[in-house]
């Protein structure tokens, strides 16, 4: 199959390149000017540079393409202006499926985000992982701007696949292992450990998954996904609290895990301050209020329908880590043994 692939330098888009290489596809990149390629170090694509919203210029690079991957998202935590990040993650969305769709490809699959579904909080210390019909209200969104940037997105992309197109979505949990050059929040918070930064903690949980699970994920989806229909790209035993996360960091790498525990009320003020203080110097915050409400809550979803429908693979989440940790410390993130 003949693949565009928006957001291709990125931790994910670059892993499901190097997928879409291994099995043997072509590939057309959408790469922007000035990106970092590290990711697509030894990878086989034909770049393209097209803007997410020129109609006509996306029609042209996708020219002869059989499926679309649209994985490009401005994924922040924290702007000082959040108007890019709509415009990027909302209207290019729609203009890149709607060009896909009018290129003729037969398969389009969005990548979107959990951050979509409902989250819940514990009952007796506990809380039933969500489902792909457990869509989030927008009052749980619509304080942080990335949730809320992606959940209108998704509404377009369902919109677009009632009106016809070959519209499949995919929701990754928390992807963790090689190639994250950014890095994201998830492999920031990997980095950290590994240089001793990480002193304490606030009782939180997330969804782990091998990255290389969701590249295969999303070509699955356009192997066997149902049009219209949402697949969570997860582990189904990847639903891990934060600590249990520093305990197998620890038993890794010899280094000790955060003993103290954060109250949620300190994490917010320190949250709010650091804001604050950043809206002043531009600089973002260590820690954004939208990271700390997320915290809140134990993000644990259920992948079954993935699992059973696309046969999503199911590395382990140690192994997500140890992938991790060993790319990290090989691309001079962190030295080995500091």
């Amino acid at each position: 199959m003949k693949c565009f692939v928006t957001g291709a330098t990125g931790f994910i888009g670059s892993n499901l390149v190097h997928e879409l290489n291994r099995r043997g596809h072509e590939v057309v990149a959408l790469i922007r000017p000035g990106s970092n390629t590290k990711g697509l170090e030894g990878a086989r694509y034909t770049p393209v540079q097209v803007d997410l919203l020129d109609r006509k210029g996306l029609e042209k690079a996708m020219a002869g393409c059989d499926w679309c991957f649209h994985v490009a998202a401005v994924y922040a935590l924290w702007m000082p202006d959040y108007r890019e990040m709509y415009r990027v993650n909302v209207d290019g969305t729609r203009t890149v499926l709607e060009a896909a769709a009018a290129a003729g490809c037969r398969r389009i699959v969005y990548t979107s985000t959990v951050g979509c579904l409902a989250v819940r909080k514990r009952t007796k210390g506990q809380v039933r992982p969500v489902t792909e019909e457990e869509v989030a209200p927008l009052r749980q969104v619509i304080k942080n701007p990335y949730k809320h940037s992606k959940w209108l997105a998704e509404q377009v992309a369902l919109e677009i696949a009632g009106k016809g197109a070959p519209v499949v979505i995919v929701n990754p949990t928390a992807p963790v292992g090689p190639r994250d050059v950014k890095p994201t929040p998830t492999g920031q918070m990997v980095v950290d450990f590994l240089r001793g930064r990480m002193t304490g903690y606030v009782e939180t949980g997330l969804n782990l998954v091998h990255v290389q699970d969701v590249a295969v994920g999303h070509i699955l989806a356009a192997e066997k996904g149902r049009v219209g229909q949402r697949y969570i790209l997860g582990h189904l035993h990847g639903n891990w609290t934060l600590r249990q996360i520093w305990e197998t960091l620890s038993r890794m790498t010899g280094k000790p895990a955060p003993r103290i525990r954060i109250p949620y009320w300190v994490a917010w003020l320190y949250a709010c301050l650091g804001e604050w203080g950043a809206r002043i110097t531009g600089k973002p915050p260590r820690a954004p209020l939208a990271a700390v409400r997320m915290a809140r809550y134990l993000m644990f979803f259920d992948p079954s329908k993935a699992v059973q429908e696309l046969g999503l693979p199911q590395t382990p989440p140690e192994q997500a880590l140890q992938d991790a940790v060993d790319w990290f410390q090989s691309h001079g993130y962190v030295e080995k043994g500091t």
